[in-house]
């Protein structure tokens, strides 16, 4: 039969930066290679924003978060109205003053309020040519392609840089080996599933776990979906690993972030929690293909 391959030709920019990249299932690195390199989102603590602002953005956040559930908890926030906005801005203003912080401006609070990532069009212009153009040479086969990431930076002049992208061997979606995890026996099956959403590898949002027993059956540890399943294991969250199953054994991870793919992750005992690597017979396997 004739196995259809859907590749993708993407980028995307911020202010006066961007990047684009061709993507060859299995060939190629994919998305997810790259997520642990992405920048993680900014968050401020609420001990700083309450007792220790320095910076305009943290008299924002406390306008958004202090003020106006105290003072307006009966109306719903429209990050779109310009009347809550004003609300909220004044507000910042008035606590940047008290603290003697400058640079609450308007625009400011729209973009912490609405996490607006910056856009400029001329940037989004070359980017998106750098894409279809990338598109038109591999659907042609005119020309040879991006092979497979391009940086370009045009804050401080014009610059661009491309290079390869290298698979990782332990890509949940597009590598070939299998992980392993480093647990406390005595931790729980919940903070194994806090771990995977939180690891920067993985970056799951609601995993499923499953493990094949000795006699070939498959048994459910954790299923967040549907809600019958889920009442059906959510025993197991509490319960210590080592009475869920043993040392080196291994446990089948499926999640919507990774569509139809499984990871396959070794768990082994050790006093190290939530240390995710490759497993060792794989590292080794793989440094004699090398």
């Amino acid at each position: 039969y004739k196995r259809q391959v859907s590749t993708q030709s993407t980028g995307g920019t911020e202010g006066f930066k961007g990047q684009a990249r061709v993507i060859f299932p299995t060939v190629t690195s994919c998305f997810e290679c790259s997520l642990e390199t992405f920048p993680p989102q900014t968050n401020f603590p609420m001990c700083t924003i309450r007792n220790t602002p320095r910076q305009p953005e943290h008299c924002i956040q406390y306008a958004l978060a202090v003020n106006w559930p105290e003072e307006r908890k009966e109306t719903k926030l429209d990050k779109d109205n310009s009347d809550h906005m004003t609300w909220i801005y004044k507000k910042a203003l008035e606590r940047a003053q008290i603290f003697n912080i400058p640079g609450v401006t308007y625009r400011l609070t729209q973009g912490v309020v609405k996490n607006i990532v910056p856009a400029i069009a001329s940037t989004n212009a070359v980017i998106a040519a750098v894409t279809a153009n990338e598109a038109f040479k591999i659907a042609t086969n005119t020309a040879g392609h991006l092979n497979n990431w391009m940086a370009y930076n045009g804050l401080l002049g014009v610059y661009t840089d491309t290079f390869k992208y290298e698979k990782k061997p332990s890509c949940p979606v597009c590598g070939n080996q299998n992980s392993s995890y480093a647990a406390d026996p005595v931790q729980t099956l919940q903070d194994l599933v806090d771990d995977l959403c939180t690891n920067a590898t993985f970056q799951l949002t609601g995993p499923s776990i499953m493990m094949t027993l000795d006699n070939g059956s498959r048994k459910n540890l954790w299923s967040p979906r549907p809600p019958s399943l889920a009442e059906a294991t959510k025993h197991h969250l509490s319960m210590p690993l080592e009475s869920l199953f043993n040392d080196g054994d291994s446990l089948d991870i499926t999640d919507p972030a990774l569509f139809s793919v499984a990871i396959n992750l070794k768990v082994n005992f050790s006093r190290e929690r939530g240390s995710f690597a490759l497993s060792k017979k794989d590292v080794e396997e793989d440094k004699e293909e090398k």
